[in-house]
């Protein structure tokens, strides 16, 4: 199996954001490194989503 063809720079950011040794990202097959990534951005969505779709939140603010 080849490494994935990343550039160093996205390499080391997933590495850090995954916790994972940059030498197993780099030999970490492609479908599970998306699958982590796909991951990674339902956490993100999910606390933006929730404030968004609370009205009451938007109030308390201002």
């Amino acid at each position: 199996m080849k490494p994935l063809q990343i550039s160093p720079e996205t390499a080391i950011t997933l590495s850090k954001q995954l916790g994972v040794p940059l030498e197993h990202l780099m030999h970490m097959p492609q479908h599970i490194l998306l699958q982590k990534i796909a991951e990674l951005s339902k956490k993100a969505a999910e606390p933006a989503e929730g404030s968004a779709s609370d009205p009451s939140a938007e109030k308390d603010k201002q």
